[in-house]
């Protein structure tokens, strides 16, 4: 980050440039190798399929930040995102195809080869660059000598990151701190190099290329003489807050024209993300109702002609902010309670139908929430509704409970694939439901969604705490 003109700027990515043209290159490569596989001449309508898929998969990769620094990244969903970003785009060349019936005898097996040797060649050459940054970064190249000022918990969790991820690039040379040796923890003794004092002359002495100052923010006068004396150097100097908000929720950068703010609690999903998310909510709702349209059949007529009552039933929850939503499931129970008191379903529960068991017990009483994601209304994959009853019941008890609908209520959710579905008997266990669920929205990615409903699927069948 930068200051300019009183506002902290996002650093760009130097070599977004150098991505984004190779990715081109190899889009282009991939048409022309499979092309030559069937024998077929490079003309105007595939110049056209061309830029075509370019234009989708700019505007796609962009969507899901591919061109970001993934220093620190997995490789695994780079992988995912780069597949996603071109299979979204290769949709525009389909839809293309559709509706200009004057390239109806364009060869499919040659379009069909394309789609698969592009996205073969993006993962590749990916693979390589990765690859090859570890081996330089292994013998010392493309590295940035660090050091940290302060051992405060930030600069230890800063200081443990950076040994534990190597790959990265970042070398831990020194740390400086102005308390003596025996009050610091003893697995960082062999690499304090001395007082706070020490460290700023040795970055004057350009021994380093990156200093975290991880002082408390009560230490503002010590922090402005270090940043003074650094001034006069060209060491990237960084601050590293001990900023307990910006943990719960992924803070971002805002200002009210010349004058800097951080939002903290607010809805993370804005923009591009908000759209990538709709649109996959959008495709994978669709999708699967169009699966399961024959079980929902069957399932709604066992559930009218097992007991007495509506087929759905339709309960009062938070969604989006707050506001009140209307949940689709299919009913379980005798009774169809939506007061202001909700008494929630447990173990061996009386008001469960026989039929309402299995289907609690299987998850599929929730299948007619894909059409409130159709609506809306909720997401596949978030935190899971409660009850408005309870919401107001848990508000009161747990800490930044509501936290939790800065994003739509989803089908399925984290805290859920980790063994925190079901009833909530006890504060401690809605504690870690929502732990989970503000770790969710502040680490969201399509990724992610793509883990959890695959657990989800697996993991439907043999809950224990699903009853």
């Amino acid at each position: 980050m930068v200051l300019q003109n009183g506002l902290i700027k996002n650093n760009i990515n130097k070599f977004a440039t150098f991505y984004r043209l190779t990715d081109l290159l190899f889009i282009k490569l991939a048409l022309v190798m499979a092309l030559s596989i069937f024998q077929i001449h490079y003309t105007q309508d595939f110049f056209v399929l061309f830029l075509i898929s370019i234009i989708g998969f700019s505007i796609t990769a962009e969507m899901l930040a591919l061109y970001r620094s993934w220093r620190d990244g997995a490789f695994k969903e780079i992988v995912f995102n780069t597949l996603l970003s071109w299979s979204l785009s290769f949709v525009l060349i389909l839809l293309y195809l559709f509706w200009d019936q004057s390239n109806a005898d364009l060869s499919r097996g040659a379009i069909s080869a394309w789609f698969l040797l592009t996205g073969i060649l993006l993962i590749i050459w990916r693979g390589c660059f990765s690859l090859f940054l570890r081996r330089i970064r292994s013998k010392g190249l493309n590295t940035r000598n660090v050091a940290i000022i302060g051992l405060t918990t930030e600069g230890e969790n800063l200081a443990r990151e950076i040994l534990a991820n190597p790959q990265t690039g970042y070398r831990l040379t020194a740390i400086y701190d102005d308390r003596d040796l025996e009050r610091l923890p003893e697995t960082y003794h062999g690499m304090i190099n001395g007082k706070v004092d020490d460290g700023v002359d040795h970055a004057r002495l350009n021994e380093f290329d990156v200093v975290y100052i991880a002082l408390p923010l009560s230490a503002e006068k010590r922090i402005t003489a270090i940043l003074q004396l650094l001034g006069n150097t060209t060491v990237n100097v960084q601050l590293v807050p001990n900023l307990y908000m910006f943990s719960i929720m992924s803070a971002s950068m805002a200002h009210v024209r010349n004058i800097q703010t951080i939002s903290v609690f607010c809805n993370p999903m804005r923009g591009s993300y908000a759209l990538t998310k709709r649109i996959e909510d959008i495709l994978l709702a669709s999708a699967i109702l169009l699966l399961i349209s024959i079980p929902l059949l069957i399932i709604a007529i066992a559930v009218k002609t097992t007991s007495k009552g509506p087929i759905i039933f339709k309960q009062r929850r938070y969604g989006l902010n707050g506001k009140d939503i209307k949940v689709y499931k299919f009913r379980s129970m005798t009774v169809t309670e939506n007061s202001d008191v909700v008494t929630q379903a447990t173990k061996n529960d009386v008001r469960i139908t026989k039929l309402g068991a299995f289907l609690r017990r299987t998850s599929l009483d929730e299948l007619p929430q894909f059409v409130n994601v159709l609506q809306g209304k909720m997401s596949v994959v978030g935190p899971r509704p409660h009850a408005a009853a309870h919401n107001e019941e848990y508000r009161k008890a747990v800490a930044y409970y509501m936290l939790r609908h800065k994003i739509r209520p989803g089908i399925t959710g984290w805290a859920q694939i980790n063994g925190w579905r079901g009833e909530t008997d006890t504060i401690e266990k809605m504690e870690m439901r929502i732990k989970y669920d503000l770790d969710y929205i502040r680490r969201w990615s399509l990724w992610m969604d793509a883990k959890i409903v695959f657990f989800t699927i697996f993991r439907s069948f043999t809950d224990k705490n699903a009853y």
